[in-house]
């Protein structure tokens, strides 16, 4: 039991579900805006669903520590509402920074949607009332190349 504190201690899981060490979130998604009342952000509908949140450090250096955003910032949504007293719905999201360029940005890749302002959605798919949909799906759909050529140069060329 000893262990279970210090891992609080050293930087594991808060009441809400965040674990800023480790750049994750997983829990109930009532916890994400750290505000546990039974909703999201004041919306009851996704409260119960289960959620699992990634961020890069890129993310957590602009997002928390006041660094400049690059491209190296993404971040990751994973909902589950296949819960008990959830909406019934799953949802996977991969989220990057652009900047305020958006699609004429040098980090955009074809297929994908603007949000917030400076970042593109690169792949939002899931379930809902039972069918699949596929909000986009862009090309490459990976993390970490910023938008840039995915593959090393072939050295023959």
């Amino acid at each position: 039991m000893t262990g279970v504190g210090i891992a609080m201690v050293a930087g594991g899981f808060d009441q809400f579900g965040y674990n800023y060490q480790a750049r994750v979130f997983v829990g109930p998604a009532d916890g994400v805006d750290r505000n546990l009342d039974g909703t999201v952000w004041g919306d009851p509908t996704y409260a119960n669903d289960r959620l699992v949140m990634k961020w890069s450090k890129g993310w957590d250096d602009a997002r928390f520590n006041g660094a400049p955003w690059t491209a190296d910032a993404w971040e990751d949504n994973e909902w589950n509402g296949k819960v008990p007293g959830g909406s019934g719905e799953v949802w996977h999201y991969k989220i990057i920074w652009v900047g305020p360029e958006l699609q004429s940005s040098q980090y955009w890749r074809e297929g994908g949607y603007a949000i917030w302002g400076q970042f593109e959605v690169i792949m939002d798919q899931g379930t809902a009332e039972g069918e699949h949909i596929w909000g986009t799906h862009a090309i490459p759909t990976g993390y970490g190349f910023g938008g840039l050529t995915p593959f090393p140069p072939d050295p023959t060329d």
